[in-house]
């Protein structure tokens, strides 16, 4: 869903369910709409994930006005920022090896857009023994193709930059 108004300033939040969602009120509301199994802010986006005995037909009309309330209210789309996970996995880091600094950063400019472009993002975990470690968020993290775009496209890109990468596997939450 595109608002058309900035939902986070900085950084993602992904909730899978409402007991994740103790500081952010925008997703507390769409849990609270029966179906909606998932709620990701990006910049400028909402991904939702649907309980497969919804159709989008009968769910989006309440998602929209639950949208429609929130940028109506005063309420923020999270009180505590705890949504920088994403944003800070990828900073540089002193402590960081050259390798891991390129890492980083092809992730943050060739993967993080295309990723977002998707309604996910992604977060680097760690990278040891010639394996990057990633976490899919948002849309991506249950989408099935997220193995194949973790394995065929940012693997094989890692690779083709970095010799040292020679394999990339997900992380589970």
């Amino acid at each position: 869903f595109l608002p058309g108004k900035v939902v986070m300033k900085e950084g993602t939040a992904f909730y899978q369910n409402i007991d994740e969602a103790v500081n952010s009120p925008f997703a507390r509301r769409l849990f609270a709409l029966e179906g909606v199994e998932g709620v990701f802010f990006g910049s400028d986006f909402i991904t939702i994930t649907k309980s497969e005995a919804y159709e989008w037909q009968v769910l989006k009309p309440s998602v929209l006005g639950g949208i429609i309330d929130h940028f109506n209210s005063d309420d923020k789309t999270v009180e505590e920022d705890n949504s920088k996970e994403a944003l800070n996995s990828l900073e540089k880091n002193e402590d960081d090896s050259d390798i891991v600094k390129q890492i980083k950063e092809l992730l943050d400019t060739r993967v993080r857009p295309a990723v977002a472009m998707d309604g996910g993002d992604i977060i680097y975990n760690n990278f040891e023994d010639g394996v990057v470690y990633l976490k899919m968020q948002g849309a991506c993290s249950g989408c099935p193709s997220s193995t194949a775009t973790l394995k065929m496209g940012i693997e094989n890109m890692l690779k083709h930059y970095i010799p040292e990468v020679q394999e990339v596997r997900p992380v589970d939450a």
